[in-house]
């Protein structure tokens, strides 16, 4: 009996290490299989025999073991690896890779799936599947404006390839840069007369004959501004009456006449005359007169210190601010109607006093036009940020502070108001010493477009990236999580089912509940350790081995026993 107990045991010992031998097998035919989990086998051995029971101590005698003899050995479990694999990288976006311990959720027939293996691709109905077997991937799609629903529920991830964003009107500019301080100012300060007065005894007039309002020939007409900017016409002349003796020449008197910009009289009439005198050496004694209209904003110097009266030609000029040309700042940017075609809107600032500049929005005539009050003006404080809004001649009063602008495209599309917001603080438009430069830094318009290419982040996002530069999110890859992993039952095809001792599944949105993130254009590789495999491997041919030679060597004894009756 003894040696068929040994016949037993080494028979058990083969099984288990032929069971053995599948194992690893299993895991070295499988050493590139994407997403694979390697499995190792533990042994445990069966029931023992009692040979003697052992006894308890007394006081007078100790106590004895039992003696047991072994009946053999079985398999005791069969348990997956589930350390992570290295990634490789394929740069398809749909390759996807989980860092971490969660699954892909997969469903194909009805029934719900999870695997490691990330080989995924677009069907020809945009949905995600498994190249393989066709298993659709399951997430969250979100809706028309790119946000995800709440919740755990999944559905299967499906991408219109021909999926297209209608066109967005612009409603908000957002503009930054900064304003030069010192910039000329476009408001007049001081006009110039300079040239020769003739000296002779004749009654003279310049530029020509008498003042006549009607010939421009009869006056020299200057362009001037008052402090908001608006442009008036300055018309000079002069007159001199006949010398009386003994006097060499008639005194000149220079006379001047403030317009509107088109040439028509003030309302107000702004005008008056200098009796010019000149020292011995020719030299004009009157330096400046102070021109103030307490009407309007208008306010200049006529300066006459450059004026001569010399036995010379008359010719005078005007100079304003000393020749100084101001020059606008210029900023645009592309905004879209309702039909999602361009146009440039332009804003130009004009520096016309300390801290103060006007601004004016414009578009190209043939685009359209915009309403009456587009234009304004933005006072600086000191430290250049800005102090107020104003348009149209009214504060803004609202907060924060954006005029807004009325549109209306040639194009047939909808009319639009845009607002127009200049920042706060030194985030917007600021005036400092540095270089005048104005910049629109985003707007919210867009003209429709197609969908060109598609990314996944790290949070299973499926971004959907447009012809016209924009991105929406399209939908959100889950994972699901178990508590024991080896509950799970292989399925095939790199796949799992649910099974007795596995959990319930935990689904989550990766990199938030979920500690799995994923990586895009990356495939997991199997985490079968070739070296490992090979020593096992040997071990399992020597445990083999080594239980074949008890069986051989029983069955030696046994014929022994055989040959007694001979």
């Amino acid at each position: 009996m003894a040696l068929l107990t040994s016949l037993f045991a080494g028979v058990s010992g083969l099984k288990n290490h032929q069971e053995m031998m599948d194992v690893i097998g299993n895991n070295i035919s499988n050493v590139n299989t994407i997403g694979f989990k390697g499995s190792r086998v533990t042994f445990s051995d069966t029931f023992n025999q009692f040979v003697k029971a052992g006894t308890n101590p007394t006081d007078t005698t100790g106590g004895t073991n039992s003696f047991q003899i072994g009946l053999g050995s079985k398999v005791n479990s069969i348990d997956r690896n589930w350390s992570q694999g290295t990634f490789e990288t394929t740069g398809t976006t749909t390759d996807l890779a989980l860092q971490g311990s969660g699954l892909f959720i997969l469903k194909s027939n009805g029934q719900q799936f999870y695997s490691r293996a990330g080989a995924f691709v677009f069907d020809a109905s945009g949905k995600l599947v498994n190249s393989e077997n066709g298993a659709v991937v399951q997430g969250k799609v979100s809706n028309g404006l790119g946000d995800i629903p709440a919740g755990t529920t999944t559905q299967d991830i499906v991408v219109d390839k021909n999926l297209r964003l209608p066109a967005i009107k612009t409603s908000q500019t957002n503009w930054g840069g900064n304003l030069k301080s010192s910039s000329t100012t476009v408001r007049t300060d001081i006009v110039e007369l300079q040239g020769n007065l003739k000296l002779d005894k004749t009654a003279s007039t310049f530029p020509g004959a008498a003042y006549d309002a009607t010939k421009p020939d009869t006056y020299t007409a200057s362009k001037i501004y008052d402090k908001d900017g608006t442009e008036y016409q300055l018309r000079t002349y002069f007159t001199r009456a006949a010398a009386v003796a003994p006097a060499t020449s008639g005194p000149w008197t220079m006379n001047w006449e403030v317009r509107n910009a088109d040439g028509s009289a003030l309302t107000t009439p702004l005008t008056g005359t200098q009796a010019l005198t000149f020292d011995t050496s020719g030299m004009c004694t009157n330096l400046q007169s102070n021109i103030v209209n307490a009407n309007s904003k208008i306010s200049f110097i006529l300066n006459m210190s450059g004026l001569t009266n010399l036995d010379a030609d008359t010719n005078v000029q005007n100079v304003i601010d000393k020749g100084e040309i101001p020059v606008d700042v210029l900023g645009s940017v592309t905004v879209y109607d309702s039909l999602g075609s361009p146009h440039d809107l332009s804003i130009t600032w004009t520096h016309i006093d300390s801290n103060r500049w006007a601004w004016k929005a414009t578009v190209p005539s043939a685009d359209g036009s915009l309403s009456a009050d587009s234009s304004g003006e933005v006072n600086f404080n000191t430290d250049g940020t800005i102090q107020s809004v104003w348009q149209n001649g009214q504060q803004v009063t609202s907060s924060p502070p954006d005029p807004k602008i009325v549109f209306t495209p040639s194009s047939g599309a909808e009319v639009q108001n845009i607002k127009l917001d200049f920042g706060s603080g030194t985030s917007g438009v600021t005036q400092t010493n540095l270089t005048s430069q104005i910049a629109a830094l985003s707007q919210d318009g867009s003209p429709s477009a197609a969908l060109s290419n598609l990314s996944i982040d790290q949070y299973g996002k499926i971004e959907g990236i447009f012809s016209n530069g924009t991105s929406r999110t399209l939908a959100q890859i889950m994972v699901a999580t178990f508590a024991n992993l080896n509950g799970l039952v292989s399925a095939g095809d790199n796949m799992y089912t649910v099974a007795a001792n596995a959990g319930d599944p935990r689904i989550d949105t990766p990199g938030e509940n979920s500690v799995t993130t994923i990586q895009s254009g990356a495939l997991e590789q199997s985490n079968v350790d070739l070296s490992e495999e090979f020593t096992k491997m040997i071990v399992a041919q020597r445990g083999f081995q080594a239980n074949a030679r008890v069986i051989t060597t029983a069955d030696t004894l046994l014929q022994e026993i055989t040959n007694l009756i001979r």
